[in-house]
This record gives structure tokens, C-alpha cells and sequence, in this order.
């Protein structure tokens, strides 16, 4: 099994893992984007969307999990086979919450390129933005060490 371990500063990371947690907490009972409806029975569509919210949360509780007391000890977290297609998947549903509350004033361009003027913003939208960055990084990380079949690919 392919494992990757990535050492970080604690100091660094650790205001990002705020911004994290209060994003998990946001997308606790909602999803990161909205979904067209499948079906016009409501019922259906109200099951269909919990299994979604059920399945995102599975997917950022496996990401928080990362941040274990072996690395506020260590500094390290580790990918693998197990992790890592939840990981990118929370990745993914973390970025879209950031890009639609509080980084929507950027614009997508900006926010792609990474071309934003970190100086010019807010503490709180300079913090999102740094996250929105971190979580590209950890997704790219698994796509670039771990073989494409281990990520569904």
C-alpha cells in the first residue's frame, strides 16, 4: 500500500484547521452546492439530499481525522489508500463552501490562478482564501503521489 506523509508547520496550519472546523460545521446539515432535483417526489428528493449531506460529512470527518494528536505532536499527516479519495472529495466540498460564502467577492479567475493581493483583504477572507489554497494543495498532493487507481480514476 502507497502510503505519502507530509510534514507541515503546526503554525501555519493550525488557523487554517479553524477555518476547516467552522466550515464542517456549516456543512453539517447542508450541502456544499446546490443539486438539481432528480425526481419530482419530495420524499425521494429529501432522502436523496440527507444521503448526500450523510455522505459529504463521512467524507470531512475523514479529512479532520488528519489532524489527529499525532500531528499537533508531529507535525505529519499521511495518505493512503483508505483516505484518500474521501479526502479529496471533503477537499473539494470545503473549497465550494469557501468559494460561495466568504471568497465569492474574489471571483473565480483570481481564485484559480491564486492572483489575489493577500495584503488588500480581510483577516477573515485573507484566512479563507489561505485555506481555499491549502485544501488545492492536499488535493494535488493525492493526485500527484497516489496512483489514479486508489483515487477511482
Amino acid at each position: 500500500m502507497k502510503r505519502v506523509e507530509v510534514k507541515l508547520s503546526l503554525a501555519i496550519v493550525a488557523p487554517l484547521l479553524d477555518v476547516i472546523k467552522g466550515l464542517a460545521d456549516d456543512l453539517g446539515s447542508d450541502l456544499a452546492t446546490t443539486v438539481a432535483p432528480v425526481d419530482h417526489d419530495q420524499d425521494f428528493q429529501q432522502a436523496w439530499r440527507d444521503e448526500l449531506i450523510g455522505a459529504q460529512n463521512a467524507d470531512v470527518k475523514v479529512l479532520l481525522a488528519l489532524f489527529n494528536d499525532e500531528f499537533f505532536a508531529e507535525g505529519v499527516i499521511a495518505f493512503d489508500e483508505a483516505n484518500a479519495e474521501p479526502i479529496v472529495r471533503a477537499c473539494a466540498a470545503l473549497r465550494l463552501r469557501l468559494r460561495s460564502h466568504p471568497l465569492a467577492q474574489l471571483g473565480d479567475e483570481p481564485l484559480e490562478s491564486g492572483s489575489v493581493d493577500l495584503a488588500g483583504l480581510e483577516e477573515p477572507v485573507r484566512k479563507a482564501f489561505l485555506c481555499y489554497l491549502f485544501l488545492a494543495t492536499i488535493q494535488e498532493l493525492i493526485i500527484q503521489h497516489l496512483e489514479s487507481n486508489i483515487i477511482g480514476s
